[in-house]
């Protein structure tokens, strides 16, 4: 049996309502909505796959090469640093972030340096004209000869600029606003962004083409639409950092063709995104020497270590609870190391505000920056500053003990390039291979030994 559906048009002006109205809302005439029946029609089913694909067939393992080509050559190394090497061709890379970060600035920077090195590369943008990114383009000087920019939002009509073009690259800015003619939804909608999705995915497995999606961020920092989109994409980029900073983070934290975790590091300037070669020497760059309430943490971003300055303020409270502020690092560990030196150490922080901040707008997660955070605060509680050559890592337990981290070998290495000449770390039994010679160890088993050790009360 045919399904129906019963509307209302006005007779005097033909104004449509889904329920019945004894006066018109539109032409104000009364006794003029009539009832209409009207039959439902199943659309009938489209392949959803773009044209030329050929159906797959089971293969025996054994017979499957595990070759998925060369990878693309990327000029940019922080980019290519994070994308595991180079662009894999018929991969789809979704990358997101806050408004205003420099998602569209990057893309397009990375558009017109791949249009120069490897071919045609196809920019689709919905949410401004080409007009608009041709006056960015212009600001950020770049000049590209094989870069097409379409101000479009239908995904079909994308599809049909992609086969008159045949680019090597497809980008579509973003996948929030792209829609396709087959659902009714509006764009953004969950639907519209699973099947637009599902499309460019089908796209870019079948013909080759790489294909960079922008997306839109929710307030919890989340990537917008369903969590379904995170599993078609290859790739997950998230460009990081403070508003009010000019060092932005790119963070990998999906790649089917790489390690996860990968950090590349970006200025804003007048120029667009500049890459940061040496990124330890730059947020170390401003640093106050011999000033109580710093300490140098080397922490490890994927497999790249980074020195950064971990700052702490200790003020007595002027109220009974008293305020802990973090910002760069998790509350969670702020608790635990203060409730550390409290206990452990004497330390009278029930009576003190405590800040925490990590220059440059980075956020630091891995526990190898406790030890650093906790001599910073002992630091400002005794208001005696930690020696300026001095690198810290190291992880404080529960006991008040150092533990021992990953990869140290590697930040040693780079504490030593930066010029530091001692680091405090933790009491280990194995020996320390390729460790540069003219840096000194101080190794240490608990945290009354390291702040007695780097923070002399007298």
């Amino acid at each position: 049996m045919a399904k129906t559906r019963t509307k209302y048009v006005c007779s005097n002006c033909g104004r449509q309502s889904p329920r019945h109205m004894g006066r018109c809302p539109q032409c104000g005439e009364y006794n003029t909505m009539n009832e209409v029946v009207e039959e439902v029609r199943k659309a009938a089913k489209q392949d959803r796959r773009p044209t030329g694909v050929v159906r797959a067939s089971a293969q025996r393992l054994r017979d499957v090469t595990s070759d998925a080509g060369e990878r693309f050559f990327v000029p940019v190394e922080e980019f290519s640093r994070v994308l595991g090497g180079g662009l894999v061709p018929g991969s789809i890379i979704l990358l997101g972030g806050d408004p205003g970060i420099g998602k569209s600035t990057i893309l397009l920077q990375l558009s017109a340096v791949l249009a120069n090195e490897i071919g045609a590369v196809l920019y689709v943008s919905g949410e401004e004209s080409t007009q608009q990114i041709k006056m960015r383009a212009d600001r950020l000087g770049l000049e590209a000869e094989d870069l097409y920019l379409l101000a479009e939002t239908n995904l079909g009509n994308i599809f049909e600029q992609v086969t008159r073009l045949d680019p090597a690259i497809l980008v579509v800015d973003s996948i929030q606003t792209t829609y396709t003619d087959t659902l009714e939804s509006s764009p953004g909608n969950v639907s519209q962004v699973r099947e637009c999705a599902s499309r460019l995915q089908a796209l870019a497995k079948s013909t080759g083409l790489t294909v960079f999606l922008i997306g839109h961020v929710t307030k919890e920092g989340a990537i917008a639409g369903p969590r379904v989109l995170e599993h078609i994409v290859d790739t997950v980029l998230y460009l990081e950092g403070d508003p009010f900073q000019a060092f932005r983070l790119l963070r990998s934290v999906k790649n089917r063709f790489g390690a996860t975790s990968e950090v590349g590091v970006f200025e804003m300037s007048s120029l667009g995104m500049v890459e940061v070669p040496n990124p330890s020497e730059a947020f170390l760059a401003e640093r106050v020497v011999n000033a109580p309430g710093s300490a140098i943490a080397v922490t490890m971003e994927g497999t790249r270590p980074l020195l950064v300055e971990m700052q702490a303020l200790t003020s007595p409270t002027a109220f009974g609870n008293p305020r802990r502020t973090p910002n760069g690092v998790d509350m969670n560990r702020l608790l635990l190391i203060s409730a550390v030196l409290s206990k452990r150490m004497g330390l009278r922080l029930h009576e003190q505000d405590i800040f925490i901040n990590v220059i440059g707008g980075l956020k630091v997660s891995e526990p190898a920056s406790d030890l650093a955070m906790a001599v910073a605060m002992a630091s400002s509680y005794y208001d005696r500053p930690v020696p300026a050559d001095l690198a810290i890592v190291g992880e404080v337990g529960l006991s008040g003990e150092i533990r021992t981290v990953a990869q140290l070998p590697m930040r040693l290495n780079e504490a030593a390039k930066i010029g530091f000449r001692r680091v405090l770390l933790p009491k280990t039994r194995r020996k320390l291979d390729d460790i540069p010679p003219n840096l000194e160890l101080i190794q240490v088993r608990s945290i009354a030994d390291a702040i007695a050790t780097v923070v002399p009360r007298e």
